[in-house]
């Protein structure tokens, strides 16, 4: 409300225990989870620079 934002996208990247030490035990495999609100959702170019971006660090 206080920032109105045009845009939101948020990137979660987890390890799930489960996958990593037990049962499966995939110790580099991760889940990816993805959330894009307004700009982020329309403009397929601005969402493609967000993923590219995240994807340096």
């Amino acid at each position: 409300e206080v920032l109105q934002p045009r845009g939101v996208a948020v990137m979660i990247d987890a390890k799930h225990q489960c996958m990593t030490t037990r049962g499966i035990y995939k110790p580099h495999v991760s889940t990816v989870t993805t959330k894009f609100l307004g700009l982020f959702k329309e403009d397929t170019e601005l969402r493609q620079r967000f993923i590219q971006l995240t994807q340096q660090g």
